[in-house]
């Protein structure tokens, strides 16, 4: 593995523990304002960013590379609403599926077949998980506030 596509994963590593903290912050402000659901919703969220975190490592790990953790940033800690929070986390989900297409785009251009591969599972994981939070967005803008208790229910008992 060329040390400009290492650099570029351990830079995704950081990207997704980013992510794992936008997500825990989003739960404990849910939780806060009082929806226990979108709070539980959100903390599965960060689990699995963690989880994308690791997976990336052993990847590298298999092939020689070094992983490493380096600073995560600061992630916000407020928004309005809960309509707010899943907005921010939509847009949030297109960025990530970005810097993921960028590193297929490097696997490609360094000649890597093997992390082009290992690559696209998570290219698929993102059309799933930006049609997740759009169908939530959609739902909480349907439903408005009469409906929000529903939906935080609903919530609740997602995977």
């Amino acid at each position: 593995m060329s040390e400009k596509l290492q650099n570029a994963l351990n830079e995704q590593i950081t990207a997704e523990l980013w992510s794992a903290n936008l997500y825990l912050s989003m739960s404990f402000y849910l939780k806060k304002e009082g929806f226990s659901g979108m709070a539980n919703w959100m903390r599965k969220q960060s689990a699995k960013e963690v989880g994308h975190a690791c997976t990336i490592a052993e990847y590298m790990v298999k092939r020689e590379a070094t992983p490493k953790v380096d600073k995560v940033d600061v992630v916000p800690q407020g928004w309005g609403n809960s309509l707010e929070v899943f907005e921010h986390a939509l847009e949030h989900e297109k960025h990530i599926s970005k810097l993921i297409d960028e590193l297929v785009y490097l696997a490609s251009e360094e000649k890597d077949n093997a992390t082009q591969d290992f690559l696209w599972k998570f290219v698929r994981e993102q059309v799933e998980e930006e049609a997740g939070v759009q169908n939530i967005v959609n739902l909480v803008k349907k439903t408005g506030d009469s409906g929000i208790l529903f939906i935080d229910a609903k919530l609740n008992g997602c995977k």
